[in-house]
């Protein structure tokens, strides 16, 4: 209960003070402005850097992309390099075996 009135009393001090701000102070009225000119750069800013992560985010997704299509070829050369391989040593050891029968027929 204690801070509901706590919270009552500032909000009543706040409006006091808005109610007590002379808006026709010029220094008042410059600090406005330059508060909305900062403000309207900061938009600005803000924007232009939500589209520079934007792009930065579509470059790394298409680099992502072509990172894993590249490892995927890799995969696949490898696979095709042993599958040779074993294709080599297949023939590698038929020919020694035709060359066994070669020597045996002709013993």
């Amino acid at each position: 209960m204690n801070s509901v009135f706590e919270k009552e009393k500032k909000l009543n001090l706040a409006l006091t003070k808005l109610r007590n701000l002379n808006l026709n102070d010029p220094d008042l009225k410059n600090n406005i402005e330059n508060l909305n000119k900062q403000k309207n750069q900061l938009e600005i800013e803000k924007q232009e850097l939500e589209q520079k992560y934007k792009s930065l985010l579509n470059e790394f997704n298409n680099l992502s992309e072509k990172l894993n299509n590249f490892q995927n070829k890799e995969k696949i050369e490898k696979k095709k390099q042993i599958e040779f391989s074993e294709k080599i040593d297949e023939l590698n050891q038929e020919t020694d075996n035709l060359l066994d029968e070669i020597d045996k027929w002709q013993t």
